[in-house]
């Protein structure tokens, strides 16, 4: 068996040498014959290429598709990449939208309160409400303004349509603001244009109840109501809302503030609210202060100090002949 496969061996090498050879001389002669500058070469040249050419496209047939593929899928994977970028911008663009929208609305509540009329003696500071009270017995706000901007408790608020509430409570960065439909909310109106006069209660509701009216026949759904500025509790003429008829039958108002998107309050500056220092002193008075002359002229002139009034021990001593002789 060794000595028949070294016989083949002998017979394939030298072949194989001529073969090799062959096509060696064939590359040369091929590659002599494609430089030869001569236009019988030339037109040899485009024959072999007529003939040859058109018969190997069902060769490179797959090699084509393949190429084609290989293109598909390069750009296939381009456009998921610009699919992928498209759809980061789009998120950053839908969240530049939103705070778009966002600033717009507060530029146009901004703008309704510089559009607000107020009496030009008027001043005001402007807050932001930072937290709702959430309760169902209590509505009230607290804003981002206190004692440091100068705020002082009793205060009223608008917003940039009409009136709020007033200020109850002030620290010294926040204050909280009563809204006109919390419960102990109890504020003078006037209805325009028969000038009833009313007290505008709340009662947890977004429309709060007009009471002690003079003539309730008077007044019709839609009148405006205003501050009446009674009591010296709130400037006169600041827009409250509108009369409505209630569903139980009785008047109820459509208040002119926007309690749903309620962001920023303009806290007034009310030259009419008085700084209480001592509540005490508002039942009883401090001794050797003499009445004033409107109180001098409705309650008379003040009485001599007598008895236990004027710090004495005992009582005077009655006259003979009273009862309880």
């Amino acid at each position: 068996m060794a000595r028949d496969r070294d016989r083949g061996e002998e017979f394939t090498r030298p072949l194989r040498r001529l073969l090799v050879g062959l096509l060696v001389l064939a590359c040369l002669g091929l590659f002599l014959v494609w430089r030869i500058d001569s236009p019988r070469v030339e037109r040899l040249r485009a024959e072999v290429v007529d003939e040859v050419v058109p018969r190997l496209d069902w060769m490179l047939a797959p090699v084509t598709g393949l190429a084609r593929l290989a293109g598909d899928v390069r750009s296939y994977e381009r456009i998921h990449q610009q699919n992928l970028e498209l759809r980061r911008e789009l998120r950053q663009m839908t969240v530049w939208r939103e705070a778009a929208l966002r600033l717009e609305q507060e530029n146009a509540k901004l703008r309704d309160l510089n559009n607000v009329s107020l009496d030009p003696a008027l001043t005001y500071v402007t807050g932001t409400v930072m937290a709702d009270s959430g309760s169902p017995f209590r509505q009230s706000v607290l804003l981002n303004v206190g004692g440091h901007d100068g705020i002082i408790d009793g205060w009223p608020t608008m917003d940039g349509m009409g009136l709020v509430g007033r200020v109850s409570g002030v620290g010294q960065r926040t204050s909280r603001v009563i809204l006109l439909t919390d419960t102990s909310s109890r504020i003078p109106v006037t209805l325009e244009p028969s000038g009833q006069k009313a007290i505008l209660t709340g009662d947890n509701s977004l429309y709060p109840l007009l009471d002690f009216l003079e003539d309730p026949d008077a007044v019709r759904p839609g009148d405006r109501a205003v501050t009446a500025g009674d009591g010296a509790l709130f400037p006169a003429g600041l827009l409250v809302g509108r009369v409505a008829q209630g569903t139980d039958g009785r008047l109820r108002l459509r208040l002119a503030a926007d309690y749903e998107q309620l962001e920023f309050v303009r806290v007034l500056r009310s030259p009419l609210v008085e700084s209480i220092a001592d509540p005490g002193g508002l039942i009883v008075p401090t001794a050797g202060i003499a009445p004033r002359p409107e109180e001098r002229e409705v309650f008379g002139p003040p009485l001599p100090p007598t008895g236990l009034l004027a710090g004495t021990t005992t009582p005077a001593t009655p006259p003979e002949g009273t009862v309880g002789d």
